[in-house]
């Protein structure tokens, strides 16, 4: 390299070393370190020898090069001492009795554990522990598998004509599509239950996380269209309770909804069998279980035509109150 081009290169590096060293030397002083005065020294005599204000000697440049890596380590070290103790000689709020915690140095709160998914009890429920029939006599209807845009709206048609209220179990992923008859269902009166979100055979095999999250979400999709409106019951899809299944739906604050008459309407056996199976063996207090959804109800539509009248001519037919019955 060419001499000027060295020396211009010299300048730069140690009037920049000089001036970090000049700033770094006014801490290193008051901490007591001794070496600083001998390492400025030396930088001086480089920065005077490569404006060529001076001549240094071959060993004399060594020792200076020399002592001017030492003193680099030692700003590095020095650096990284500084920023590594930075927290631990910051004086907290805590440490001093009339200080007052800075929001920005707030502890941040540590996060919820994590829930840990358990597999549910899944023997049979105790006897008693599914509600089949209510406590004052009357009878109530329920429909099951709506809403849908076919079959829900004759129903409530119906229903509407014959002046009955009834009960109607719930879907969650039809709600959405399906808000105006779950609007129609609160207006006139009848009493909304939660049937799980996809009609789940096996929910109740589920773990509790499981289970609690399809409950919930399936809440959550009635408020939306209903907001406030209470649903006190949650129907297992098929009747498939297991005994933990009960429990953690009676956790979240509801009543397990069973049946205590059931004309299989679902599988479609005819309108003259359903009629039947209805009136042959609903008595005081019966809950009678029929759907809405889930398939063709093109027989069940038919059926009530003549259950209606014929329950609402013996029985005091009513909703499941909001709340235990």
């Amino acid at each position: 390299m060419p001499v000027p081009r060295a020396r211009e290169l010299a300048v730069r590096s140690a009037t920049g070393l000089l001036r970090l060293f000049k700033a770094v030397g006014r801490l290193l002083m008051r901490a007591g370190a001794a070496f600083v005065p001998w390492s400025l020294d030396r930088l001086r005599r480089l920065h005077a020898w490569s404006r060529g204000q001076s001549v240094l000697s071959s060993r004399a440049r060594r020792s200076v090069a020399s002592a001017g890596f030492v003193a680099i380590l030692g700003v590095a070290a020095l650096g990284s001492c500084l920023s590594g103790n930075n927290s631990d000689t910051t004086p907290s709020a805590s440490g001093s009795p009339s200080a007052s915690p800075s929001p920005s140095v707030s502890a941040k709160p540590s996060p919820s554990p994590a829930v840990v998914p358990k597999k549910v009890d899944e023997s049979k429920p105790p006897k008693g522990s599914v509600i089949t029939r209510t406590t004052d006599g009357s009878v109530a209807l329920t429909f099951d598998d709506g809403p849908q845009p076919t079959w829900t709206p004759r129903v409530l048609d119906q229903l509407k004509a014959a002046g009955i209220k009834a009960t109607f179990c719930l879907i969650g992923r039809q709600v959405k599509a399906n808000a105006a008859l779950v609007r129609r269902m609160v207006a006139e009166g009848h009493t909304l239950c939660n049937h799980s979100w996809s009609h789940d055979l096996r929910l109740g095999h589920r773990t509790d996380v499981q289970i609690k999250a399809d409950i919930e979400r399936t809440d959550a999709a009635i408020h939306a269209v209903v907001p406030g409106v209470p649903i006190h019951y949650f129907r297992q899809p098929g009747g498939e309770w297991t005994a933990g299944e009960v429990k953690l739906v009676k956790e979240l604050g509801k009543v397990p909804l069973g049946w205590a008459v059931d004309p299989w309407d679902w599988k479609n056996p005819g309108v003259a069998q359903i009629v039947s199976r209805v009136l042959g063996h609903t008595g005081h207090g019966s809950i009678v279980l029929m759907h809405d959804g889930g398939g063709d109800r093109s027989q069940t539509n038919a059926a009530l035509r003549q259950i209606l009248p014929a329950l609402k001519a013996k029985y005091a037919l009513r909703p499941l109150p909001p709340g235990t019955v």
